[in-house]
């Protein structure tokens, strides 16, 4: 049984993050769900763009911390979405964490409605946001990304768009995508292609540079005392024995 269910509407496919017992967090089976149904999609000459969204109020807790991705799985299907020849859209109606994050910056535009939140919570349980820094920190403003890395506070969706996490927000989200998927619509598919290696060069230079590095890291820190502290920590509701 898959966890992505597949619809298409004028062709523009939309992927939906389906997990709802674990708040769509990145499994091995989402990751390898998602990185099948990206594949097709891709592959398919109907589809102009893609719609990545969510059923209930979290677009994704982050990685599941009973059966967490391998760093690798979770790298290569970030660089899927970059090198997706086709443009991949975030839509984004809850809240999103940690490792969601990391899949909202892949995307090629992401919007969002005015009551979601996000937060990079990795800090809190003892571990950084290495692999998902590949496709955020070329896109995101350094000054206000340091804060939310380092202190894993919650912002809203407006200050996700001024640190350029989010490309808009607002009350409505589908209000804020319609003319960007009409705008999708009526660009030929081989000029979208070429726009976005334009776009993504960058970061793939990031993915290229520091993805071995970066995966390493997390492998690392996954694997520290702190860590474990951490996420026992936040699997009994408890603070961690650093707090103070």
């Amino acid at each position: 049984m898959t966890l992505i269910a597949r619809t298409r509407a004028r062709a523009v496919e939309t992927l939906t993050l389906d997990s709802p017992h674990n708040r769509n967090a990145l499994s091995a089976a989402l990751v390898g769900d998602l990185a099948d149904a990206l594949t097709a999609a891709g592959k398919d000459p109907g589809v102009r763009a893609i719609v990545l969204t969510h059923t209930g109020n979290t677009f994704s807790a982050g990685a599941d911390l009973k059966d967490p991705p391998h760093p690798e799985a979770l790298v290569a299907l970030l660089r899927q979405i970059v090198e997706l020849s086709k443009p991949v859209v975030a839509r984004v109606t809850g809240h999103v964490r940690a490792g969601g994050l990391g899949l909202l910056a892949a995307c090629d535009i992401a919007a969002a409605s005015t009551d979601a939140t996000f937060a990079f919570t990795e800090v809190r349980i003892g571990v950084a946001p290495a692999v998902i820094s590949l496709p955020l920190l070329p896109r995101t403003v350094p000054r206000a990304l340091a804060r939310h890395y380092l202190t894993g506070e919650r912002f809203d969706a407006p200050e996700a768009v001024a640190t350029g996490l989010l490309t808009t927000c607002d009350s409505d989200v589908d209000t804020a995508l319609d003319p960007i998927l009409d705008g999708l619509r009526r660009s030929a598919p081989d000029a979208l292609a070429e726009t976005k290696r334009l776009l993504t060069a960058r970061v793939l230079e990031a993915f290229d540079r520091d993805a071995d590095a970066l995966t390493a890291l997390s492998a690392r820190l996954f694997s520290s005392p702190q860590a474990r502290e951490g996420m026992t920590a936040f699997l009994e509701r408890r603070d961690p024995a650093w707090v103070v």
